[in-house]
């Protein structure tokens, strides 16, 4: 379907994620994803300044192996990374990192709250509007985490912003602290199309609890449950995109064979949905999408995401000998300091999308999975 003049087919390549080996980024591996991912039809790719890697990854597994009009490529800029200081350098940094020319979609990163007024105290909006009439930017949007009435301002007052990218998922559709739905309803009434980020939730909904599995297995036993989440998102209204953050080939190619030829979901399908999203809704986890923006502030290095996913083991599936060898591999031996090293600055939990009280879950973290 065409959004903004552009023709694209509804799961897009998030470049977050990519295969590492010895913390280095598979170039190998990549490129294989990408080519069942482009011989498949599908065409948007996704990365980020902040995004360790990942633009140059694209320069490789991409740009320097196909044509620069066979796909579209979307970044971001973040100026939260810099301390408000000029971030305008850092489209030019993308654009050496890629070697892509320009890009097609460029967004202003997690817009919301005081990091909006750092993106308009820097002019961005401005700068931005003026490397669009260059040709370096065919689109300018933003990616957003905050409340529906934050992006209701921000959207009538940049009404210049071309779409936005929203976190979306069925587990978090009705949530009052994530608020897919209701941000969403406010795209739409700006008329915004809509890139969808985090369908699958950091991963969770692929391995969900077994009684929400058995509700998918039970409905179509050879679909699996990352394809439910996914679907539930391209089955929206107005959206341009739905990102997959995809680490293996095996992930590429099921995701590109259940919406090669995607269509709406039927009335049948949309329930199985609700009734999972019932279920997720009674489990407490921690909605930690391993972002790790609060990593790159941290000032005692704490492997904050890692701890979480370990604590999700416990919270979710009630696997605690699992839940802490987890969190060790993710802190001792991957040279990250644990949760009962927190020294509680809370400068984590200003970067923090999802707005979690990181404070609170990592000292939980310390007092039940720390011996």
């Amino acid at each position: 379907m065409a959004y903004l003049g552009e023709e694209i087919k509804k799961l897009g390549f998030g470049m977050m994620r990519l295969p590492r080996i010895d913390g280095e980024i598979d170039i190998e591996q990549s490129k294989k994803m990408v080519d069942i991912f482009m011989n498949a039809g599908f065409t948007y790719f996704d990365t980020a300044y902040v995004y360790g890697g990942s633009e140059e990854a694209v320069k490789k597994s991409l740009v320097e192996r196909y044509p620069r009009e066979s796909y579209q490529l979307a970044t971001k800029m973040a100026a939260w990374v810099n301390n408000g200081n000029d971030v305008t350098n850092q489209l030019e940094e993308s654009l050496k990192r890629t070697g892509a020319g320009y890009f097609d979609f460029y967004l202003m990163h997690n817009l919301g709250e005081d990091r909006t007024k750092q993106y308009e105290k820097l002019g961005i909006w401005e700068y931005l509007a003026k490397k669009k009439s260059e040709g370096i930017i065919k689109h300018i949007g933003f990616s957003f985490h905050s409340t529906a009435d934050d992006l209701d301002t921000i959207l009538t007052n940049h009404p210049e912003a071309e779409f936005v990218q929203l976190q979306i998922n069925y587990a978090d559709w009705e949530s009052s602290k994530i608020q897919s739905r209701a941000c969403y309803e406010v795209a739409r009434k700006h008329n915004k199309p809509v890139i969808i980020m985090e369908p699958v939730k950091g991963g969770l909904l692929a391995n969900p609890p077994k009684n929400i599995e058995e509700i998918f297995k039970s409905a179509e036993p050879q679909a699996s449950c990352a394809s439910w989440a996914v679907r539930f998102a391209a089955d929206l209204d107005g959206v341009i995109a739905v990102l997959s953050g995809m680490s293996t080939e095996q992930q590429v190619s099921d995701n590109v064979s259940y919406m090669k030829d995607f269509t709406h979901l039927t009335d049948e399908q949309r329930g199985v949905l609700k009734k999972a999203r019932e279920e997720f809704m009674k489990i407490p986890s921690i909605p930690c999408t391993s972002c790790d923006y609060c990593a790159k502030v941290c000032p005692k290095n704490i492997g904050i995401s890692g701890s979480f996913t370990a604590m999700n083991l416990e919270l979710v599936y009630g696997n605690t000998a699992q839940a802490k060898a987890r969190e060790k591999q993710f802190t001792v031996n991957s040279e990250k300091k644990r949760a009962s090293d927190c020294i509680k600055c809370g400068k984590c939990e200003k970067v923090c999308p999802q707005h979690i009280h990181i404070r609170e879950e990592l000292e939980r973290v310390a007092n039940t999975l720390i011996d």
